[in-house]
C-alpha cells in the first residue's frame, strides 16, 4: 500500500518549480487574474481536455504543444475563457504563448497557454502581454498560492493539495497540484482547471496514460450543474529533478506508487472543487458498490450525482430517497429492483424493493452535516465508484443570473 504524506506548497512542492500570480485588470474586482507555472528544467508533459465540442483558442494551442511531450510553463488568464472568439482569438492564445516564451528564454513549443472566464468576449491581449513581465518577474519557490489564486473565477477559495511518497528504492518524490472550478461542472472535464505537477522522472507516454487513469475516476466524477465548458484541461508536468530511474512500464512497482499518489492528489482537488459548488451548502458523496462492471457503477454515481432534483432535496435536508432511485432507475445501465438498497450513511432507506422505515431525526441531522454521504449497492457484483457533487441552493441562480455583471 502506497504511503505518503500531505506537505505545503501546492504545484511548488516538487523540486524545480515556481509560480506567481498577479492582477492585469482583466476582472472587474481587480482581483488576480494572471498565473503562471515553472519548471527549471523541460518537463514531461500531459493533458486530458473537455470533451465539449466548442473548443477555445488556448486549449486547441495547448493541446498541439503538450503532444510533442513536453513543457516548461504554463500561464493562465482567468476573467475571459477567449472562446468563441475567431481568429483574433487564435492569435491572442498565440500572441501569450510567444510573449511568454520570450520572456522566459524557452521554445514556444513548451508553454501551455489556458483561459478561463465568460465566453465570447475578446480577450484584452494588451494587458496581458504588458503584464507578462512583472508575472515572471515574480516567480518563485513559494508563489503558489498566488498562482492558485489567480485562476480563480467564482471559487470561493483555492484548491490545492501537494504530497510527498518514498518509491521502492527509498527515493522521495513529490506531486502538487492546483486547481479552480465552482459552476458549470460536470462528469467529463467540464468546466475546470487542474495543474499538476511532480519531480519525478517519468515517461511521456506512460504519464499520458496515467493522468488519463486518474482523471477517469477523479476529476470526471464530480458534478456541480450539469455543464460543460469550452475551455477546461488537466495537465501535468513531470521534470525528473527526483533522479529515480525512469518509470516506462506499468509493471514498474514505483509506478503502481505514483498512480496511487497521483490519484489522491487529483481526488483532493476534485473533492474541493464540489464542495466550491456556486451557492453550495454541502460536498455530497454518492458511493456505489455492488456493481457488476466498474463501468456500471460510474454510470449510477454519475446519475445520482447529477440529479438536479436529489441535489434540491439534499439542500433542503429532506431524505426523499425517491429522487435517489429515479436517477438510479434512469441510468444507462441494468439493475435489480429488488437487490437494490439505498441508504443515507448507514442509514438505510430501501431494500428489498421497499421502503425502510427510519427515524426521520435522524436523517435531518444526516443530511445536515458539511458534507452527505449517499451509499447504494446494487447487489450485483464487486465493482465499485464515488463520485463527487454539492446541493443545489438558492444563490447557485443568484450567482448565474448576473455572471456577465
Amino acid at each position: 500500500m502506497t504511503t505518503f504524506k500531505q506537505i505545503s506548497g501546492n504545484v511548488c512542492a516538487p523540486l524545480g518549480f515556481k509560480a506567481s500570480g498577479i492582477a492585469v485588470g482583466l476582472k472587474k474586482s481587480q482581483k488576480p487574474d494572471l498565473s503562471l507555472i515553472y519548471s527549471e528544467v523541460p518537463a514531461n508533459a500531459a493533458g486530458v481536455y473537455t470533451k465539449n465540442k466548442i473548443k477555445a483558442a488556448p486549449l486547441l494551442l495547448t493541446k498541439k504543444n503538450v503532444k510533442k511531450g513536453q513543457l516548461k510553463a504554463i500561464i493562465t488568464n482567468s476573467g475571459n475563457a477567449n472562446s468563441c472568439t475567431g481568429k483574433e482569438g487564435k492569435q491572442h492564445a498565440q500572441q501569450t504563448m510567444e510573449e511568454l516564451a520570450t520572456q522566459l528564454k524557452i521554445k514556444p513549443h513548451l508553454v501551455a497557454v489556458s483561459s478561463t472566464g465568460v465566453i465570447g468576449v475578446s480577450l484584452p491581449i494588451e494587458k496581458i502581454l504588458t503584464g507578462i513581465p512583472k508575472l515572471t518577474e515574480q516567480l518563485a519557490h513559494d508563489g503558489g498560492e498566488a498562482a492558485a489564486r489567480a485562476i480563480l473565477t467564482t471559487d470561493t477559495f483555492i484548491k490545492e493539495e501537494a504530497i510527498e511518497l518514498k518509491l521502492s528504492n527509498g527515493n522521495k518524490v513529490r506531486i502538487g497540484g492546483i486547481s479552480k472550478g465552482s459552476g458549470m461542472i460536470h462528469p467529463n472535464m467540464a468546466t475546470m482547471l487542474a495543474y499538476l505537477t511532480s519531480d519525478i522522472n517519468i515517461s511521456a507516454e506512460l504519464l499520458q496514460t496515467t493522468l488519463t487513469m486518474v482523471v477517469n475516476n477523479s476529476f470526471n466524477m464530480i458534478s456541480v450543474d450539469g455543464d460543460s465548458s469550452t475551455n477546461d484541461m488537466a495537465l501535468v508536468m513531470a521534470n525528473g529533478m527526483a533522479k529515480n530511474s525512469q518509470i516506462t512500464s506499468v509493471k514498474d512497482p514505483d509506478w503502481e506508487i505514483f498512480y496511487h499518489g497521483l490519484s489522491y492528489v487529483c481526488t483532493s482537488l476534485a473533492r474541493q472543487i464540489a464542495k466550491d459548488g456556486e451557492g453550495a451548502s454541502k460536498l455530497i458523496t454518492v458511493n456505489v458498490h455492488g456493481a457488476k462492471t466498474t463501468k456500471a457503477a460510474k454510470c449510477i454515481a454519475k446519475s445520482v450525482i447529477s440529479s438536479s432534483l436529489f441535489k434540491s432535496a439534499v439542500f433542503g435536508n429532506d431524505a426523499n430517497w425517491g429522487r435517489i432511485a429515479c436517477a438510479i432507475g434512469y441510468a444507462e445501465t441494468q439493475i435489480k429492483l429488488q437487490k437494490l438498497v439505498i441508504a443515507l450513511e448507514d442509514l438505510t432507506l430501501f431494500a428489498n424493493g421497499l421502503p425502510i422505515a427510519f427515524d426521520e431525526t435522524l436523517a435531518y441531522s444526516l443530511l445536515d452535516k458539511p458534507e452527505v454521504v449517499i451509499n447504494v449497492n446494487l447487489g450485483m457484483g464487486d465493482k465499485t465508484a464515488t463520485a463527487w457533487g454539492c446541493d443545489l441552493t438558492y444563490d447557485y441562480v443568484k450567482i448565474n443570473a448576473a455572471y456577465r455583471t
